[in-house]
């Protein structure tokens, strides 16, 4: 039996296995500790055991006027902070904020320091924090205008040593136009 040329195979053809094995290919990476993982992108789903993060609901005490916050359970306390500087109107470096009577780091995270659905904080100024804040501010605004005194310094300098040479093309064209004239005059002794 002599197959034709409009005969094929019954497999896949090639490029359709390509395509195929190339949807499917999954990404791996090698851990630290050595062990061989699938890959994970910040925008694919939660892993089949995990639960999505929780979002919660926290009441913050500042001015004598609760705000409630909706935040995730997993945020650290600077999130928070600067979440309450939008509605405080305060710089996340100068706020404390308050839990379970003692101030919280900026780096510590809710859920590890026990914060729940509904808990209660309290927001206050940082006196010092906004002091030493003020006093970089004060000290950048010196450095921001040395520099530019010193900008408009170097233009003056520029602008003048533009008038320099053009003083001097004119001192050497008058040069060479008198000096025939002075090798004319005779010399008295």
């Amino acid at each position: 039996m002599m197959r034709g040329k409009d005969q094929r195979p019954a497999a896949f053809s090639p490029m359709r296995e390509s395509v195929a094995a190339a949807v499917q290919e999954e990404v791996w990476e090698v851990r630290p500790s050595g062990m061989l993982v699938q890959k994970r992108t910040p925008d694919s789903d939660p892993p089949p055991g995990g639960a999505p993060v929780p979002t919660i609901r926290v009441k913050v005490k500042y001015a004598g006027v609760y705000h409630e916050v909706y935040i995730n359970s997993q945020a650290s306390f600077g999130e928070l902070k600067k979440l309450m500087s939008e509605k405080t109107g305060l710089h996340p470096d100068d706020q404390k904020v308050v839990y379970k009577d003692r101030e919280r780091d900026s780096k510590a995270f809710l859920d590890m320091v026990g914060v729940k659905d509904r808990s209660k904080m309290t927001l206050l100024e940082d006196p010092t924090a906004q002091a030493k804040r003020l006093i970089e501010e004060r000290r950048n605004a010196k450095a921001q205008r040395a520099a530019k005194a010193i900008s408009r310094v170097s233009l003056d300098v520029d602008k003048l040593a533009s008038k320099c040479r053009r003083w001097r093309r004119s001192l050497a064209r008058a040069a060479r136009w008198w000096r025939p004239i002075w090798s004319r005059s005779p010399r008295r002794s």
